[in-house]
């Protein structure tokens, strides 16, 4: 039996800029931080051929061909398991519509575990990679690398994308910076679940027409990188705040009525800047706000479910692995 813990994530900066429409004509780059909210895979070798898979569903089936869940089905693929296996998947939060990158942290989760079922330990790089192959060439979603990668690596990273596919990936220590900056970033659930998909599709599209606003997007996160390292953390409030101003120019769907209305609350209570976490459209909202000023802040969003969280210093891991047999 093996049990892998993977991080969702929040980004800081440079969401956007991840997206092959953007960064094969300029470097993106972003800086994310993986949080101690996990996505939770486990597995067990089987006596029979069968493939027994449980989340929100349940499905048992003869063939790998048979599974509905693209991920699992795929990750199995990959790491070239066939048969008689089983899988559980658990999560912190549920597991679409948050923002919090949910869908990679699965496929890295994944991916870790059948590598692992299979006696191979993979590095961080590899699994990022073979789960951007998954989800972004083999399922084709319209979606970008900074997920996959801050799920593999966790901590604290400011990632680059080339054009010739490679990431770039500087892990920033936290030094005695990670209760000042943890402590000044909070989430609020919006109330609002989407699906990611559409978002990014309408984004992909006006890419070429909103290229300056991406670009400028994509600068922001080594700014962040300098603020954060410096110790300014108050600038990445600031940041935050442009970001999202730019990213609503995007896409019309990135933003509605009652997300303008939030964000405009958290300000007007002493947030230094805030945004919604991952495509938009809802999800959960992240907020730079000092100490002194986060019990009216807590006060003006009291009809959101706010969520503690600390930073996640590691990526994906096998946090229980009882070691049998295992074939292919």
């Amino acid at each position: 039996m093996i049990i892998t813990q993977t991080p969702l994530r929040i980004s800081l900066a440079g969401g956007g800029t991840d997206i092959a429409a953007f960064y094969t004509h300029a470097p993106g780059a972003v800086v994310s931080a993986a949080i101690d909210k996990f996505i939770y895979v486990i597995v067990n070798q089987r006596f029979d051929d069968k493939i027994y898979l449980s989340y929100s569903k349940k499905e048992i089936v003869d063939r790998l061909d048979d599974i509905q869940h693209e991920l699992v089905r795929e990750a199995l693929r990959m790491a070239g398991v066939r048969q008689g296996i089983e899988i559980a998947i658990m999560a912190d939060i549920p597991s679409e519509g948050s923002g919090l990158g949910s869908s990679s942290s699965l496929t890295v989760g994944l991916l870790n575990a059948f590598h692992a079922f299979c006696g191979v330990q993979v590095p961080a790089e590899q699994l990022a990679r073979e789960a951007c192959e998954i989800e972004i060439n083999i399922c084709g979603k319209p979606i970008g690398k900074q997920d996959q990668y801050i799920a593999a690596y966790g901590g604290l990273c400011h990632f680059v994308f080339h054009a010739d596919q490679r990431v770039t990936t500087t892990q920033m220590p936290f030094g005695k910076n990670e209760y000042d900056l943890g402590g000044n970033l909070l989430l609020f659930f919006t109330n609002i679940t989407r699906k990611a998909d559409v978002i990014l599709r309408e984004q992909v599209r006006n890419t070429a027409d909103k290229f300056t606003q991406l670009a400028r997007i994509g600068a922001m996160a080594a700014q962040a990188r300098g603020a954060i390292e410096a110790g300014a953390h108050d600038t990445l409030g600031a940041l935050l705040r442009e970001n999202w101003e730019l990213k609503c120019a995007l896409a019309e769907s990135i933003t509605k009525p009652e997300i303008d209305a939030m964000v405009t609350r958290a300000m007007q209570a002493g947030a230094l800047g805030c945004k919604i976490c991952g495509a938009g459209g809802g999800g959960f909202l992240l907020v730079y706000c000092r100490p002194e000023q986060q019990p009216q802040l807590r006060e003006a969003l009291v009809a959101y479910r706010e969520m503690p969280f600390h930073f996640e210093r590691h990526g994906s891991k096998v946090i229980f692995h009882l070691e049998r047999y295992v074939w292919k």
